[in-house]
């Protein structure tokens, strides 16, 4: 070392700078008290909920835990900050609350066992609380607090999975989203009082050849007013519709809009706020009740992944597209929220491809380094969920692959949302093979134009991508490089026997039946049925308190690779499904990529 650079600090790299960026929530407000909110941020390079005085400017950290903490709710008053605080990201806890001021964390709901969350509604009075809560023991229950009352009061409970919609302006009316038909993909809807008894019922899912969903989107925040907002798939996709729950009248709205469309209620009732969503990308538009006029909201083109409307009549909303980061504006024209600190770098905007698949058009999204030519070592970066969809929208992961010479391409293979409810549904029964089947496709493409090189393909994701990584190895041995799988599901019976009750309640819908019912189902889509003929060295990052894909699953897989001794590393960290700890999430990054560069040919 010389004397002119001892001492001296390696410059950090673009895409940790991403990772360590200052990154805040759209902030919620309280309803009777709008100037006070709750978002999250990562300034301590953990996520954790801070309250926020827009009247007086000052923000305060509301949580510090060491696994971070997201899941808060303010009072309708903005007296209290509600927090759900399981351990190590195991999502099984209890409510906290706290002072919106700051003081003393207490037990919200005395009386209430731990639990996974099943929805949280609370009450304009200060005192009233609806609580959802699901366990394997007991299925779903919903509980409600009332003033003066000793303890909680049992109000539903049931087999199948369920959860608290909503609680009417004048807290009086309950709306809950339940299953116990059996299809935990398409809810249907009850409306009770809050001693349990039924006020109405809507359910889409009786007497047509498909069931279709609803989904709860608020009650009028209007005194007296017994209108419901709700999301219905009738027309093959998700819409608002209006449903007075005291008379039954179902009020229609039909938008001209070609995809998946939300709404949320104006302050005062008399519009709604539309967030719509087609084609990877999202824009607001503004809904008059009087006219039926439907306008625009101007928002810059990219993905809108949150919005509301305040009080004064204006919309903040949280924007970025591939290019550009996170960022929460107004339509005043204002930065709503603009966290100290250096800015994260940009990264390179993302080129919209089009490709046949067996099931349809497939779209995918393809970010490649700025001025490169094919072919390329190409990483697909395969979205979870299922029922989830790739966006315009900013991402450090896949930034961080371009950084380093790759290109990348993101599928919405069926099941994505988005695209309307028959892609949507069409993975039931065939789970996994059919999103393979599309990302096959967009692969075959993505070979024959030029732009990956196929001998250099990963095949990658977390969650339900890590699952399809791990499926995909075993099923299209030939076809990847290298897999790297983050959180998945390897051995889907054991997985089963172990997750959490809800998703339990999803695998029966995607399946058709538990593993003892369908049996030759699961077996044909585990990714273990397969692991024998996985050639490509695997990567695996598992939380080891993961309620949804847990640990022993993931070792049962584990040592049949080893059995064989086939190239493979895997990394266990002390958290749940994913981490909120911003150097842990750049360590888990920093072994992909050091393990993909590893084991693809130079």
């Amino acid at each position: 070392m010389t004397e002119s650079n001892r001492g001296t600090t390696p410059a950090v790299p673009d895409w940790e700078k991403r990772f360590r960026a200052p990154r805040v929530s759209l902030p919620d407000w309280a309803e009777d008290a709008p100037d006070r909110s709750l978002f999250v941020s990562n300034a301590t390079g953990t996520y954790e909920l801070y309250a926020w005085d827009r009247a007086t400017g000052e923000q305060r950290q509301a949580t510090d835990r060491a696994n971070g903490t997201t899941d808060g709710v303010l009072s309708p008053d903005g007296d209290w900050i509600w927090w759900f605080s399981d351990k190590d990201g195991d999502e099984f806890g209890v409510w906290l609350r706290q002072p919106f001021a700051g003081g003393e964390d207490v037990e919200a709901v005395p009386g209430l066992d731990p639990s996974y969350p099943a929805g949280l509604a609370l009450g304009r009075d200060g005192h009233t609380a609806v609580v959802g809560r699901s366990t394997d023991d007991d299925g779903t229950t919903i509980h409600v607090v009332r003033p003066g009352s000793d303890a909680p009061a049992e109000i539903y409970r049931h087999r199948e999975s369920a959860g608290v919609g909503d609680l009417s302006h004048d807290g009086t009316l309950i709306a809950i989203e339940h299953t116990e038909h059996g299809d935990a993909m398409h809810s249907a809807l009850r409306v009770v009082r809050l001693d349990g008894t039924t006020v109405a019922e809507l359910d889409d899912t009786k007497g047509g050849e498909e069931e279709l969903g609803l989904e709860v989107l608020g009650f009028a925040p209007v005194e007296g007013d017994t209108r419901l907002l709700v999301g219905h798939q009738r027309r093959g996709r998700w819409e608002p519709m209006v449903w007075d729950v005291a008379s039954g009248a179902e009020t229609d709205l039909v938008l001209d809009l070609p995809g998946d469309v939300s709404a949320e209620w104006y302050p005062d009732g008399s519009a709604l706020l539309v967030a719509h969503e087609f084609e990877a990308r999202g824009d607001l538009w503004r809904y008059e009740f009087a006219t039926g006029a439907l306008t625009k909201v101007d928002t810059p083109l990219g993905t809108v992944s949150g919005a509301s409307a305040r009080p004064d009549g204006s919309i903040e909303y949280l924007w970025s597209s591939a290019a550009e980061p996170p960022v929460v504006r107004s339509t005043t024209g204002a930065v709503v929220l603009d966290p100290p600190g250096a800015k994260a770098p940009g990264s390179v905007p993302v080129e919209d491809v089009w490709v046949e698949g067996p099931g349809g058009r497939v779209h995918a999204l393809v970010q490649k380094p700025a001025g490169a030519t094919g072919p390329l070592p190409t990483v697909f970066e395969i979205h979870g969920g299922p029922t989830w969809h790739d966006s315009d929208s900013f991402a450090a992961g896949p930034a961080a692959w371009v950084d380093h010479g790759f290109a990348v391409v993101r599928v919405n293979y069926r099941g994505s949302t988005g695209y309307g409810r028959e892609w949507t549904d069409a993975l039931k029964h065939r789970v996994g093979l059919i999103e393979l089947e599309d990302i096959a496709a967009v692969r075959e493409w993505a070979v024959a134009s030029g732009l990956a090189d196929p001998d250099r393909l990963v095949l990658a994701g977390g969650s339900w991508g890590g699952y399809l990584t791990l499926l995909g190895v075993g099923t299209q041995p030939g076809a990847w490089a290298v897999g790297l799988a983050a959180v998945p599901v390897a051995d889907y019976v054991t997985a089963y026997e172990d997750e959490m009750e809800a998703l339990k309640a999803l695998d029966r819908t995607l399946f058709g039946g538990s593993p003892e019912e369908v049996p030759d189902r699961f077996h044909v889509s585990s990714p273990l049925t397969y692991v024998d003929d996985v050639k490509a060295p695997v990567y695996i990052s598992a939380g080891v308190n993961d309620p949804r894909c847990p640990i022993r699953q993931i070792d049962h897989y584990v040592d049949r690779l080893a059995a064989r001794d086939a190239v493979h590393e895997v990394y266990r960290y002390d958290a749940g499904h994913g981490s909120l700890v911003v150097e842990e999430r750049i360590k888990q990054v920093a072994l992909e990529l050091d393990f993909a560069k590893r084991h693809l040919p130079s």
